[in-house]
């Protein structure tokens, strides 16, 4: 008689697993960081070392020796957490401030919720939240250091967000900017993920084909980013900046198609993922035209990756055979 084995759900498995989907989110990453490598240098290709390694190796441990498990690793998602940390750091970051950041991100962010599936806030995001308030003054250091193709001497900046919160639109336009899509191509520093718009929207690009993420937050939040913005914008010209520059400044984009799409942290249906950029894009412009930040990008994907529970629970799927 043969045996008849009963086992959970689910009980029809496709070729997707979760090590693909963290490999094709690092390749999707690659332009933006080679971009960043070019632009910063040795610098830059240090922290990225540094926040990778130590993502790696510090949920290896926490796995190893408090959960005591081996098959719950997944070295492809740490990799990803440290990949999207480094993004969000300056080229200058000391490597210790780094491998702070990575403890935060993996051991207080998430495997202290359980690991990978059921942490709350986005590891990367939260990481880089904890590091700009503990250690403001290296986490706004946006020293242009010399890279391969930006050899001139370093030199100390803000940049085009942290001019215009400190002066206003007088200040931007007296560095020779006007807030035009043009004007944008010149950069004036940042983290890897704020030097790279193009480079970032290809590796969206690919993750839609790839069919890893889907559109609708990430569109929900340009869209609300542009429609507030430009409701501001034709107000009072003389004081708030449009959309284009509100879109392609910051880390706007590397906010909204890698971090605020993240499967774990984001709501589970279309609508509520449409409702949940909406409101990741609206608390993004309050910050920026009144908060005491010039960026509220990791602010607002932190905030609304509180509400999520909420959203879910209001836009959830019916479950099947239900009316």
């Amino acid at each position: 008689m043969e045996k008849m084995l009963v086992s959970p759900s689910p009980h029809v498995h496709s070729a997707t697993t979760t090590s693909r989907l963290m490999g094709d989110v690092c390749i999707a990453l690659l332009p933006a960081l080679v971009v960043s490598v070019l632009f910063y240098g040795w610098a830059e290709l240090l922290v990225i070392a540094v926040s990778a390694v130590s993502c790696v190796a510090i949920e290896w441990a926490i796995t190893r020796y408090l959960f005591k498990k081996e098959g719950c690793f997944c070295g492809s998602a740490a990799l990803v957490t440290g990949l999207l940390l480094a993004m969000n750091l300056p080229s200058t970051t000391p490597w210790w401030i780094i491998v702070i950041g990575a403890l935060f991100a993996i051991g207080v962010a998430k495997m202290p919720f359980g690991g990978l599936g059921q942490n709350i806030f986005n590891p990367a995001i939260a990481a880089r939240v904890f590091l700009l308030i503990s250690f403001p003054q290296q986490m706004t250091d946006w020293t242009l250091t010399p890279g391969f193709i930006h050899t001139t001497d370093a030199v100390s900046g803000a940049t085009l967000l942290g001019v215009f919160n400190e002066g206003g639109i007088q200040a931007l336009q007296s560095l020779g900017y006007h807030t035009g899509i043009s004007d944008l191509f010149y950069d004036m520093g940042g983290s890897a993920g704020e030097i790279s718009d193009i480079a970032l929207l290809l590796g969206f690009v690919y993750l839609l084909c790839r069919k890893v993420v889907k559109p609708w937050i990430t569109i929900s939040i340009f869209a609300t980013v542009a429609l507030v913005s430009g409701i501001f914008w034709l107000a009072d010209p003389s004081v708030y900046t449009g959309p284009g520059f509100n879109l392609l400044t910051g880390g706007l984009i590397l906010g909204a198609c890698f971090m605020a799409t993240d499967y774990v942290t984001s709501p589970m249906s279309n609508w509520g993922g449409v409702i949940y950029g909406i409101g990741i894009g609206f608390i993004v412009m309050m910050i920026r035209y009144f908060g005491a930040y010039p960026e509220g990008v990791s602010f607002a994907i932190l905030i609304m990756n509180m509400v999520t529970p909420l959203i879910n629970r209001g836009f959830h799927r019916k479950k099947f055979g239900r009316a």
